[in-house]
């Protein structure tokens, strides 16, 4: 019994440097696996991918062309302000559904003694989700504002705040 080796099958135990297999060159490049001189970590060679890159300690500095940067798609405000609005009503109905599933699991605990437990945790887990679809709808609203204000600006509309 004492010589019997246990074996952990666990999730986070990993083999020992003597169970690791050998890295070896592929079959089907002409190259062999060379390996980087800062690190033990293979380089690949292969002709079908780039080629690897030299490093030094700093690189030199890139010339940048005086174009100007690309210019950025158009944005449709009315369209990500109907978006948000359509995310934030999804998340009031979800909201809704989970609070009436948190009230009828509480029913259901107080009409089945036998599995009020079941129930009662069924019942928390429900209430769990509709906090959370409220705060998602909350999330949603305030992106649509935002983004509403963005449209405000963009068009040169003014804010004016009084407080």
């Amino acid at each position: 019994m004492a010589e019997e080796k246990h074996h952990h099958h666990g999730l986070f135990h990993r083999k020992k440097d003597d169970d690791e297999i050998p890295v070896e060159p592929s079959p089907y490049s002409d190259n062999p696996i060379e390996t980087s001189p800062y690190s033990d970590a293979p380089i690949n060679t292969s002709p079908y991918s780039d080629p690897p890159i030299q490093s030094s300690a700093y690189s030199e500095t890139t010339a940048y062309s005086e174009s100007a940067p690309p210019p950025q798609p158009e944005v449709d405000y009315r369209k990500e302000e109907k978006h948000h609005k359509h995310l934030e009503e999804l998340g009031g109905l979800g909201a809704a559904a989970a609070g009436l599933y948190a009230v009828h699991e509480k029913h259901k605990a107080e009409k089945d003694p036998e599995h009020a437990h079941k129930h009662k945790i069924e019942e928390e887990i429900a209430a769990a989700a509709a906090v959370g679809a409220g705060g998602f709808a909350f999330h949603e609203h305030h992106e649509k504002k935002e983004t509403k204000e963005e449209e405000e600006a963009a068009h040169g509309k003014k804010h004016h705040h009084l407080f």
